[in-house]
């Protein structure tokens, strides 16, 4: 019997790439439904979803946070799905990269698969956030992940059953990878020719990892004490 797959994407004010993320998405045999998490946007991201056939939509009336979004996907595929996929909305014709992410969870050579992007054409930060993850990551798993901050994953239904989402900001890639190791599933590296909106040395991008090393810095203190 084939297995069920859901892909659910979280966005936040996508209405200029959302749409090719899902007429792209909609082409791959595999996946069977798609949810659109729309956490509280501004714009028309809603209106361009509803105008895709086959979509399933689901509003948040205010922003919530990823983790929350990623929650509600969740909670309302779970009991179908034996695969559950998480994708950001602005991959556009790159989003078709994902069956290399579904495919070694339908062998069964992974419990769950990390989308490894190729280096950024734009100088982004100065890695001090990819130092701060490798850092929480050895210290709460003794492991390296190299693609530990990728929200393009997929997962064996019972990972997230065990493991749940306990958070909202931008730590949460960390946050469940340390808990998926700490409970012995095993994890899958894979190479994929993704793509998406770079912010660059702009103020914006700047404010943005500020905000990303504060919240990760978050998740490894209050991981610490779960662990104790």
């Amino acid at each position: 019997m084939k297995p069920i797959v859901s892909v659910i994407i979280p966005v936040y004010n996508e209405t200029n790439r959302i749409a090719n993320t899902l007429i792209t998405i909609q082409k791959i045999e595999e996946i069977d439904f798609i949810y659109v998490i729309d956490d509280g946007s501004t714009d028309g991201t809603a209106e361009v979803v509803n105008s895709i056939e086959g979509i399933h939509l689901i509003k948040h009336p205010i922003n919530l946070g990823k983790g929350t979004a990623l929650l509600t996907g969740v909670k309302e595929v779970i009991s179908k799905s034996d695969i559950i996929v998480f994708l950001d909305g602005d991959l556009e014709e790159s989003s078709k990269e994902v069956n290399k992410l579904i495919n070694p969870i339908l062998e069964n050579t992974a419990d769950v698969t990390i989308g490894k992007f190729p280096p950024a054409k734009k100088k982004g930060g100065f890695g001090l956030v990819k130092k701060l993850v490798k850092l929480g990551l050895l210290i709460h798993t003794g492991q390296v992940v190299a693609s530990a901050l990728s929200g393009q994953r997929a997962f064996k239904k019972e990972v997230l059953q065990q493991i749940g989402i306990k958070d909202k900001g931008y730590g949460i890639e960390l946050a469940m990878t340390i808990d998926i190791l700490r409970n012995r599933f095993k994890i899958v590296e894979v190479d994929v020719e993704m793509y998406h909106n770079e912010t660059g040395r702009t103020w914006h991008g700047f404010r943005h990892r500020g905000r990303q090393f504060y919240h990760i810095l978050k998740v490894i203190i209050r991981k610490t004490f779960e662990k104790s």
